[in-house]
Parts: structure tokens; sequence; C-alpha cells
């Protein structure tokens, strides 16, 4: 696995693990939801991670960026799929969101790398 991948998925793991153990209803019932929003309902999941990627693209979070990068590669899609959706996201969220553009460019090759 890439270091890149390695050291996100790490310390993501210990924050969460980290937050979840201090049993704060709220926070726990967010992660449930956010984790029940990207199953296969009406849209399937691969169509809810692009929508992810593109909104934390617009909203600039690169850790979400990464977080739905993962899940999309994880779900099957190829970078032409994930290109298209961030091609759309840098056009609703304007240049400011190139520096993201390109993290997320180095987060997807080390995904592939990782195969």
């Amino acid at each position: 696995m890439s270091h890149l991948v390695k050291e996100f998925n790490e310390y993501r793991s210990k924050m969460n693990e980290n937050i979840l153990a201090d049993n704060n209803k709220v926070i726990k019932r967010i992660f449930n939801l956010d984790t029940n929003a990207y199953q296969e309902g009406a849209l399937d999941v691969k169509t809810k991670e692009l929508l992810g990627l593109v909104a934390s693209t617009v909203l600039r979070c690169d850790d979400c960026i990464k977080y739905h990068l993962e899940s999309s590669h994880k779900a099957g899609l190829n970078k032409e799929e994930v290109v298209e959706a961030l091609s759309i996201a840098t056009l609703v969220g304007g240049t400011i969101v190139i520096p993201h553009l390109r993290r997320a460019y180095e987060f997807w090759d080390a995904l592939e790398e990782s195969r």
C-alpha cells in the first residue's frame, strides 16, 4: 500500500476510534448517518461516491476527498469516471479548488499503485 494511502487510513482510523470512544450520542449518530447515506439505495454506491467527491471538492475538504476517492476506487470506478466528476467539481467550485484537484490526482495515483 502506498505510504500516502496508508498514512491517511491509519490516522483516520486512530482518530475515529478516539472520537467514538467519548461515547457522544450526537457524534455517533452523525457517523452512522454518514455511513448509511452512502449505502445502495435509489442511487447506486458509485453514483453516491461521485456525488460525495464533487461536494467534498467544492467544499475543499482534502480528508473528505481522499475518503471518497478511496471509496470510489473500492467501488470499481475508473480514473476517467473520477476525473470527469472532478472536472464538474472544478467547474462548480472555480479555480480555488485546483490545489485540491492536484492532491486528488496524487491520491488517486497512490490508490492505483496500491493495486
